[in-house]
């Protein structure tokens, strides 16, 4: 062989590991960062060999770690490159919100699945003196919060029933779904009509409104929320229509970036 040719097989074989490396990162995120190799195996198609391998490179360098159940989870590396992704998208997100407040007069939020919990990434708030403020890079529980409903309805029931036994049915308030059959029917609900509620289920006072935004890296929604006595039906006639354009059209500028990150470059 040439060296030429050598030289472009030692490409296409490193181009084909870090594939290979990326698809192995997201099954163990999409198990909840706890994943038998068996179950890698099967969703990757890929030799057992060539998984050790693979692994034992990421275990270096702190990207994936070996739990004492000899099962594989996401390593601390990620962390730091986690946190700089979701102030990005939330950097990236807020003219958007901000249309949302706008228009709508309350607080507009945006949230990711991160591990078993829904985070706040981005946050813009209302300009009235009575107002909801999250922190952004808060989590909560995803069966407690509009924009954590409006994330699971994007999953199938089975993995919503996986998450919620990993990381627990907690009730901040009387109002909060403790039941995962009475959650999965919400979810049911909110995903044949196309928004999620929270009402006054992660505190007593205070309504959302959440859509799913479709086609994000992570699943993603958005929100407006603010006082009951504001925020009731006659607002949300007003708000879903609106939540439901911007959520499009969040997803349509996410695929556009998607697209021109992936184009060949000369």
């Amino acid at each position: 062989m040439t060296d030429t040719g050598a030289q472009q097989t030692s490409r296409a074989s490193t181009v084909q590991s870090v594939a290979r490396s990326f698809e192995l990162l997201e099954c163990i995120a999409a198990q909840g960062g706890d994943a038998p190799i068996s179950d890698l195996a099967e969703a990757t198609r890929l030799p057992l060999p060539t998984i050790h391998r693979l692994l034992h490179t990421l275990m270096a360098s702190g990207h994936v770690r070996q739990l004492p159940n000899r099962r594989y989870g996401l390593g601390p590396r990620l962390i730091r490159l986690g946190e700089v992704a979701s102030r990005q998208v939330g950097a990236w997100a807020r003219p958007h919100l901000a249309g949302l407040v706008e228009e709508l007069g309350e607080t507009a939020n945006m949230a990711i699945l991160d591990g078993d919990m829904a985070t706040y990434v981005a946050q813009v708030p209302s300009t009235h003196t009575m107002r909801m403020f999250t922190e952004v890079g808060r989590r909560v529980h995803t069966h407690a919060s509009g924009v954590g409903k409006a994330i699971l309805s994007q999953l199938d029931d089975a993995d919503v029933r996986a998450l919620t036994e990993r990381a627990g049915m907690p009730t901040p308030t009387v109002h909060t779904i403790s039941d995962v059959d009475a959650l999965l029917a919400d979810l049911a609900t909110t995903r044949t009509r196309g928004y999620a509620i929270d009402d006054n289920e992660q505190e007593l006072g205070v309504r959302c409104f959440a859509v799913p935004v479709r086609g994000m890296p992570a699943p993603t929604a958005i929100s407006v929320s603010g006082p009951v006595m504001r925020v009731d039906e006659a607002f949300a006639r007003r708000a879903i229509p609106i939540l439901t354009v911007t959520a499009k059209r969040i997803a349509s500028e996410t695929r556009a970036e998607s697209r021109l990150t992936d184009a060949p470059r000369g």
